[in-house]
């Protein structure tokens, strides 16, 4: 398995619903934020001057779009004030011009995983109005962090 990413997101009052738990829809927009630091912040060696994250290679004028989500859920996520998700990210498939980020999310350190996801992104070059196939320079920094997909139930 390659490297992994972990981050905190601090939990919000618009997270919970009703019952007092964290709503399903917002359980993906976590995963989502963590994603969206993933491929930006995620480190990488030797990248140059101002350059960071996954995607610091990627032409000007493209941008990765969600292609797909799978979620599942695997215990119930209390609201705890003051006390972030906390979500570990790798990538599971690298191909030619989309990559899928795998992740787990937990409600507390050292937790079971709450839920597990995976999310297909396509890199889309705006100016061509088609997917940019992926360099062999961005290639190599996406598969620092590749490892196995994750385990659904099903």
């Amino acid at each position: 398995m390659g490297e992994t990413f972990t981050t905190e997101i601090q939990a919000r009052y618009r997270d919970i619903n009703l019952a007092g738990h964290v709503d399903n829809v917002e359980a993906v927009r976590v995963l989502d934020e963590a994603r969206y630091e993933f491929l930006r912040f995620a480190r990488l060696p030797g990248l140059p001057e101002g350059a960071t994250g996954l995607l610091h290679g990627v032409d000007a004028g493209v941008s990765e779009l969600v292609a797909s989500q799978t979620i599942e859920y695997h215990a119930e996520m209390r609201f705890v004030p003051y006390q972030p998700f906390v979500a570990v990210l790798w990538l599971s498939r690298v191909g030619r011009s989309s990559f899928t980020v795998s992740a787990e999310l937990r409600v507390e350190a050292g937790g079971g995983p709450a839920a597990v996801w995976e999310c297909v992104n396509v890199l889309w070059d705006h100016h061509a109005q088609s997917a940019w196939t992926i360099s062999e320079s961005v290639r190599a920094d996406l598969e620092r962090y590749l490892g196995e997909p994750v385990a659904f139930r099903r």
